[in-house]
């Protein structure tokens, strides 16, 4: 469904379920940087607007769900603590080209959105399927099917913008990035990503 070309090390979300608090304070990271991305492309954007409408409704599911994660930290006694590098968003962005047409540019953006969302959405669906946390296994259900929808999304998005094969091709060589930038990431039960 995602297209990933490599899944998530099977190791990694053992790991995960063993630090689930530091799991969860980079998850809420995670969703306070997704709705700063949709803020920074409203901004960057403004004359697009079926972009603007769409991140919009983006942005406030994302801020939702940084709320739901930290009622989760209190739910289990634990706080936010201090934003962490992610290297995997970082390394992504380096992929985006610089330069160019502006539709270009932002088809970059649309993609790279597109593909932390999809490895969001299959981390989620490791997390709701092997953790023995029952109410975090549904919690982590529901953020599955939403971030599949945003991955989505992030799709068409790009599709309005630049041609579907034009598209489709640059898909193709970010996600095979993404496999090799995953590839070669240390795993870590500190990090979502």
């Amino acid at each position: 469904m995602l297209g990933l070309k490599l899944p998530t090390d099977p190791r990694w979300v053992n790991i995960a379920e063993k630090n689930i608090d530091e799991i969860l304070i980079d998850h809420a990271y995670c969703e306070q940087k997704a709705a700063s991305n949709g803020i920074s492309l409203i901004v960057q954007f403004p004359e697009r607007t079926k972009l603007v409408d769409t991140m919009t409704e983006i942005v406030a599911e994302e801020w939702n769900h940084f709320e739901r994660v930290l009622a989760e930290l209190k739910k289990r006694g634990y706080h936010l603590g201090h934003k962490r590098s992610d290297e995997y968003a970082v390394r992504l962005g380096k992929l985006e080209r610089k330069g160019g047409r502006i539709e270009q540019q932002l088809m970059d953006k649309l993609l790279i959105s597109a593909l932390i969302e999809a490895r969001s959405c299959e981390r989620f669906r490791l997390l709701s399927e092997n953790i023995a946390d029952e109410s975090l296994k549904e919690f982590y259900y529901e953020l599955m099917v939403s971030e599949a929808g945003h991955y989505r999304t992030f799709l068409d998005l790009a599709k309005e913008y630049m041609p579907s094969e034009t598209v489709k091709q640059r898909w193709e060589e970010l996600l095979q990035a993404e496999a090799e930038i995953i590839s070669t990431l240390e795993i870590r039960g500190d990090r979502m990503h």
